[in-house]
């Protein structure tokens, strides 16, 4: 397997001064009534309450960063510093690390949700990302293999791919990692961003997307070890790797989350 590969994933909350924008309405108006409003309008039309991808306003970019010289967690977050928002900046910079590593890009969905979530805000914001747009005009190995292409695996939209790009096929992040022998969600599920982030709980909405960012990492992995990009012995020594290396940071969650995996029987779970 080559190097580097950033892995991604983000938590997302409904644009409210979207919707605020969108709808013309009075600043005078609180946002939980901008909300209660869209939410009603859409219960009464029979629309699921889980907003647009152009009004999915991005709090949290979490990324599994592994080169040759080692393997880091970080996450990108908007601390909405003085009351203002900064998901462009944040965007700007996950981009920005695109620019400057041209990694092989993993996600779990990400042609179906992140991406083009990031795609709409990027755009809003006028974030700039050359290489990741490249299809070959400045750099012609890019034509044949880009971010872009749902065929190519520059990007490897590893829930699609397993599917065979089929939706109907596709299976949860949560349930494949604790199939495979990984502890899978912990503390809360997409769901309950919007609520953990109405009630000031933000770092646990980071925490979560870091864990979930690292569930992707993992079944990267044995995805490389199903299709000969590690063999047995290399994928056993990334993961004591991986072990180790969360083990050295000092942050509970991930004590939690080496609990949670040994728990789930560890790293190799038999072939039956």
């Amino acid at each position: 397997m080559s190097w580097p590969v950033l892995v991604f994933d983000i938590e997302s909350i409904p644009d409210v001064a979207g919707l605020r924008a969108l709808r013309g309405l009075d600043p005078a108006v609180s946002d939980d009534d901008v909300y209660a409003l869209e939410m009603a309008e859409r219960k009464e039309a029979g629309k699921s309450d889980f907003m647009p991808l152009h009004l999915q306003r991005v709090l949290v970019i979490s990324c599994v960063f592994r080169n040759a010289e080692g393997l880091r967690v970080h996450s990108f977050v908007d601390r909405e510093p003085d009351g203002r928002s900064e998901e462009g900046k944040i965007i700007q910079t996950f981009f920005g690390r695109i620019e400057k590593h041209v990694p092989q890009l993993v996600s779990w969905n990400g042609g179906g949700f992140d991406l083009p979530v990031l795609h709409y805000r990027g755009l809003r914001h006028g974030v700039v990302a050359n290489k990741y747009w490249d299809l070959g005009e400045d750099d012609r190995e890019f034509k044949w293999n880009n971010y872009i292409g749902r065929y190519h695996l520059r990007h490897l939209d590893l829930m699609d791919l397993l599917a065979m790009y089929q939706p109907r096929a596709s299976a949860p992040l949560d349930a494949m990692a604790k199939l495979c022998g990984f502890p899978g969600k912990l503390g809360m599920d997409g769901s309950a961003v919007y609520r953990a982030y109405l009630d000031g709980k933000l770092e646990d909405i980071r925490r979560y997307c870091e864990t979930d960012v690292m569930n992707t990492y993992l079944l990267y992995c044995r995805f490389q070890k199903m299709r000969g990009g590690f063999t047995e012995h290399e994928y056993e020594r990334e993961m004591t790797f991986v072990r180790e290396t969360l083990a050295g940071i000092a942050e509970p969650h991930w004590g939690e989350y080496l609990q949670a995996w040994r728990q789930e029987g560890g790293a190799s779970p038999g072939p039956g």
